[in-house]
């Protein structure tokens, strides 16, 4: 989630031709005015492995081919969660699609993870298109991942259905206050998109052995059981979000 650059700082002041000058001021393109009102948000990035990646991506963006654009890399990150999802449709008949989905998932982190990363050191930022692009294609790619795993039989359909539903709400939360209070937070208790795909790796591995497991003297299955807790988690940042952040904007817009 790291394309290009960051959304905007809330709504910018109003700009006039008028306040360009002169003739430069009428001739002044409409995307150029649309840059002049925009401001990036202030990253916030608290995971475990944010430091490491950091290194890591800044490290390979200086090493990239210069025929390889941000471009080139967000296709890639969205082919890898395309693929991955495919990969735990088919897994349900042949287990080796939990070992591709580990690798798409992996795919996905690089062309995700790197593109921003690539456009901030090249200095080839494109600050509404990025942003834009990049959650439209998280978006997709949770779609396909939870329809992945719906079909499998490895998750529930219903689970598949509410682990959807909590993300794409938790984004829209996360957007939403990006938007107004102008910090983009990319990571909540210490767990942020690599984590996550971490952990889902390390499911995967895990189910390929051993599908179910017990709890309380109960047979479920693994992907089930880590669905309910993922939901459980995301709905208990959610409110916690929500009731933080309206608390700060009444605050801040108190009315006389």
């Amino acid at each position: 989630m790291n394309k290009d650059t960051m959304p905007p700082n809330g709504p910018a002041a109003e700009l006039e031709y008028s306040d360009l000058g002169g003739a430069a001021g009428a001739h002044l393109r409409s995307t150029e005015l649309q840059q002049l009102r925009f401001r990036n948000a202030r990253r916030v990035q608290e995971a475990v492995t944010a430091s490491l990646e950091k290194r890591a991506l800044v490290w390979m963006a200086e090493r990239m081919p210069a025929w390889i654009n941000s471009d080139h890399l967000t296709l890639l990150g969205a082919a890898g969660m395309s693929l991955a999802g495919a990969s735990y449709a088919v897994a349900g008949r042949h287990r080796a699609g939990l070992l591709l989905a580990t690798f798409f998932l992996a795919v996905n982190w690089l062309g995700d993870s790197l593109d921003g990363t690539l456009a901030r050191v090249r200095n080839r930022q494109r600050p509404r298109y990025g942003f834009y692009l990049d959650h439209v294609i998280d978006s997709f790619g949770a779609l396909f991942v939870m329809g992945g795993l719906a079909i499998s039989g490895y998750m529930h359909w219903a689970i598949a259905i509410g682990l959807l539903i909590a993300f794409l709400m938790f984004s829209i939360e996360v957007y939403l206050a990006t938007y107004t209070l102008g910090n983009f937070q990319l990571s909540y208790w210490k767990l942020g998109p690599t984590e996550i795909r971490i952990l889902l790796a390390v499911g995967n591995l895990v189910l390929y052995f051993q599908p179910h497991l017990r709890v309380l003297g109960e047979r479920f299955r693994l992907f089930d059981v880590g669905g309910v807790v993922a939901i459980a988690a995301m709905t208990t940042m959610l409110v916690v979000a929500v009731i933080k952040h309206t608390l700060r904007l009444y605050r801040e817009e108190r009315l006389p």
